[in-house]
């Protein structure tokens, strides 16, 4: 299952991602990894989920990060869920990178029973139909 996790700056994307590895290493089997572009949440997150930094990896087109999600994947076979945030920073993620991410990490997910979830800085009301329902759009509260 790919998922991308929708708002505008400042809706609580963040958060929400940090919430649900919280709560995912809590209940789960298999472990948990939380990709972001910095270290400023190592201590947001519980200690057991695993924080990479993504800046370190040289990562500088949608095919790197592609290949860098199943190297994760690879080296862990017990990796239940793939949080991801603010990759966005470091990369475009264009409507046809977001459609061509979707497709080749679903075939991926499917093999390795691992579910990724994508925050983008973009609306539902953005995104073409064929994503809408790889779609969870936070609001501002």
């Amino acid at each position: 299952m790919v998922k991308f996790i929708l708002g505008p700056k400042g809706s609580g994307k963040t958060k929400w991602l940090i919430d649900q590895a919280n709560e995912d290493i809590k209940e789960g089997n298999g472990n948990i990894i939380f990709v972001d572009v910095d270290d400023n949440h190592i201590f947001n997150l519980n200690y057991a989920v695993r924080l990479i930094n993504a800046m370190e990896f040289n990562i500088n087109n949608i095919e790197s990060f592609y290949g860098f999600l199943c190297g994760i994947i690879g080296r862990d076979y017990d990796v239940e869920k793939i949080y991801v945030d603010s990759i966005y920073k470091i990369i475009p993620l264009e409507m046809e990178d977001l459609k061509r991410l979707k497709e080749d990490l679903e075939l991926i997910s499917e093999k390795f029973e691992t579910e990724f979830y994508i925050n983008v800085e973009y609306m539902l009301e953005d995104m073409p139909d064929d994503l809408k329902e790889n779609c969870i759009e936070l609001g501002i509260e």
